[in-house]
C-alpha cells in the first residue's frame, strides 16, 4: 500500500501541466539529439543545464531526465533508415535493423525498436520503483567509512567498463578528482590550487567543465571528422509488424529488458554494454543464427529493449547512494546540488515528491515517446540535412549565453573555452572524458567521507578495513581493477566497443 501512495504521489507530480509540458520537450530534444550523430545526450544535457536553473528543482530532473532515455529511442532510427547511430548504445541495432531497411522492411523495424523500447521502459521504471526504496534505507546505515569505499568501487568499476586504455581510463579519473580539490579546503578553509585567482576560491565551476568537455570539446572532434549523412530512404510503409514478427519479438524484448536492468546499474557504459550483450545473447540462443547480420528482427528488439531498460536504471544508484552511473547521471547530480539538494538516500524522506514525480515522469516520457517516434520518422530524417557547420555554432553560442547568464560572470565562459580545448586534446590523444567528469564529481565526495571518517577514528586508518562493509567494498574495489588489467578482459572489452568508437 505504500507503495501505491508513493506512487500517487509521484503522478500527481508528473502530471503537473509544466512537468507534462518539459517531460514532452526533453524527451523532443533527446529524440532530436540521438538521431544526430556526434551530439549525444551527455553534451545536450551538459549545455541545456545553465537554462534548468530557474524551473523548480522536479521539473529541471524530469526535462534533464526524459533528454537522457529519448535519445536512446532516437538513435535507432537513423541506424535503422541510414545505417548511422545517433546514439552509441544504437550502433549494435543497425547490424540488422539497416539490412531490414534494404529489405523494404524499415516499418517493421522501426515497430519493433518503439514497441521493445516501450516495454522495456516501462518494466524498468517499475524496477526502479520497487528496488529504490529498500536499497535507499540500507544506504542510510552507512557510515563515512563505507561511503568512502563505495565510491572508490564506483570509480574502479566505470575505469573496467570504459573503452581504451586501462591506465588512460585511471589517469582521467584522478585528473578529475584534482580539479575537484581546486578551491577551499572543506574543513580549514585553505585554498588550494586557486594560484592567485579569487574566481578559483569557490572552486571549479561544474556547468563549465561539462559544456566544455562533452559540449565544445565534442564539436571540435566531430567539425574535424565530419560523417557524410546521405538520407536516401523510400517513404516508410507497414508499420506495425506482423504476427510472425510479434512472435519473434516476444523472448528477446523480455531477455533485452532483464538484461539491461541488470547492466543500467554498472558505473560506466552499461547502457552499451547491455545493447551489445544483448545481441550476443540473442545470436548464441536463437534457432536462425545465421540470419544475424542479415536483417533478423531479433537483432533490434533484444538490443533496443536493452538499452532503454538500461538508461531507466542507471537512476537506481543516482537516486538511492547519491553515485552516477553515467556521465549524463554525473550531470544530474549536477543538477541536484545547484537546486539546493544532495543526491543520496535521503532525497527519498527530505523530497518524496522529486523523488517519485521523476519516476513516474519516466512513463509519461515512454508514452510521449511512442507517440513521436513513429509518425515524425519524416523529420527525423530531414534532420540530418542541416549542415555541422551551420548547427554547431548556434550550439556552442546557446551554451555560451546560458553558462554566462548563471552569474553573470566572463570567466564562467573562458572556463567552458578551456576545458573545450583540454578535452579535444585529451580526445586526441585517445582518453575518454567520462571518467574525468566522474572524478570531478565524485572527488570532493570521496575526500569528505575520507576525512570524515580518519576524524571520527582519531587517524586509524584500519577503520576501512575493520568495517565489514566497507571491507567487502574495498575488497570488490581491488578485484575490479585486476579483472580491468587482465589481459584477456582488456582484449573483450576492446571488441566489445569497437562498434561504439
Amino acid at each position: 500500500m505504500e507503495l501505491l501512495d508513493n506512487l500517487a504521489l509521484g503522478f500527481s507530480t508528473a502530471f503537473m501541466i509544466q512537468n507534462v509540458l518539459y517531460c514532452f520537450v526533453g524527451v523532443l530534444l533527446g529524440t532530436a539529439v540521438g538521431v544526430l550523430p556526434g551530439i549525444g545526450p551527455t553534451a545536450t544535457v551538459a549545455m541545456l543545464l545553465p537554462i534548468t536553473f530557474s524551473f523548480e528543482p522536479v521539473t529541471a530532473l524530469i526535462m534533464l531526465a526524459g533528454i537522457y532515455y529519448g535519445a536512446q529511442y532516437g538513435g535507432s532510427t537513423t541506424a535503422i533508415l541510414i545505417n548511422l547511430p545517433g546514439e552509441s548504445s544504437a550502433a549494435v541495432t543497425a547490424l540488422d535493423g539497416h539490412e531490414m531497411a534494404r529489405q523494404g522492411r524499415a516499418g517493421a523495424a522501426l515497430a519493433a525498436a518503439a514497441i521493445g523500447s516501450f516495454i522495456a521502459g516501462t518494466v524498468a521504471t517499475v524496477v526502479l520503483a520497487v528496488a529504490a526504496p529498500p536499497l535507499a534505507r540500507v544506504a542510510l546505515k552507512f557510515g563515512p567509512a563505507e561511503y568512502f569505499s563505495l565510491v572508490l568501487l564506483g570509480l574502479i568499476v566505470s575505469i573496467t567498463l570504459a573503452r581504451g586504455s586501462t591506465l588512460k581510463a585511471l589517469a582521467m579519473i584522478a585528473l578529475g578528482v584534482l580539479f575537484g580539490t581546486v578551491g577551499q579546503d572543506i574543513y580549514t578553509g585553505t585554498p588550494r590550487f586557486v594560484f592567485g585567482q579569487r574566481e578559483l576560491y569557490g572552486g571549479i565551476d561544474f556547468v563549465s567543465v561539462a559544456v566544455g568537455m562533452f559540449g565544445v570539446a565534442e564539436i571540435l572532434r566531430n567539425l574535424e571528422n565530419e560523417q557524410t549523412r546521405t538520407a536516401v530512404i523510400s517513404k516508410v510503409k507497414n508499420l506495425w509488424p506482423t504476427r510472425e514478427d510479434r512472435r519473434r519479438m516476444i523472448a528477446p524484448i523480455l531477455r533485452g529488458t532483464g538484461l539491461g536492468a541488470a547492466l543500467g546499474v554498472l558505473p560506466g557504459g552499461g547502457h552499451v554494454l547491455a545493447s551489445f550483450a544483448s545481441y550476443a545473447v540473442e545470436k548464441r540462443v536463437s534457432k536462425r543464427p545465421q540470419e544475424f547480420g542479415r536483417g533478423a528482427i531479433e537483432g533490434v528488439a533484444g538490443p533496443e529493449s536493452a538499452n532503454n531498460a538500461a538508461a531507466q536504471t542507471s537512476f537506481i544508484p543516482l537516486l538511492t547512494l547519491g553515485l552516477p552511473a553515467h556521465p549524463v547521471m554525473a550531470l544530474m547530480v549536477g543538477a541536484f546540488i545547484v537546486h539546493g539538494i544532495t543526491p543520496g538516500p535521503n532525497v527519498i524522506t527530505d523530497e518524496p515528491a522529486l523523488f517519485w514525480g521523476l519516476i513516474a515522469s519516466m512513463w509519461i516520457g515512454n508514452v510521449l515517446l511512442v507517440l513521436l517516434n513513429l509518425p515524425l520518422i519524416g523529420v527525423w530524417v530531414r534532420m540530418l540535412r542541416i549542415p555541422y557547420q551551420v548547427l554547431f555554432p548556434m550550439i556552442i553560442l546557446f551554451a555560451a549565453i546560458g553558462t554566462y547568464s548563471l552569474e553573470f560572470n566572463a570567466y564562467d565562459v573562458y572556463a567552458i573555452a578551456f576545458f573545450g580545448i583540454l578535452g579535444y586534446i585529451l580526445i586526441k590523444c585517445g582518453c575518454e572524458p567520462a571518467p574525468l567528469l566522474l572524478g570531478f564529481v565524485l572527488g570532493p565526495l570521496l575526500e569528505e567521507n575520507l576525512r570524515r571518517a580518519l576524524i571520527i577514528s582519531r587517524g586509524d586508518a584500519s577503520v576501512f578495513l575493520t568495517r565489514p562493509i566497507s571491507a567487502v567494498l574495498l575488497a570488490l574495489a581491488v578485484a575490479a581493477l585486476v579483472v580491468a588489467v587482465l589481459p584477456a578482459i582488456r582484449r573483450r572489452r576492446e571488441v566489445v566497443f569497437t562498434e561504439d568508437e
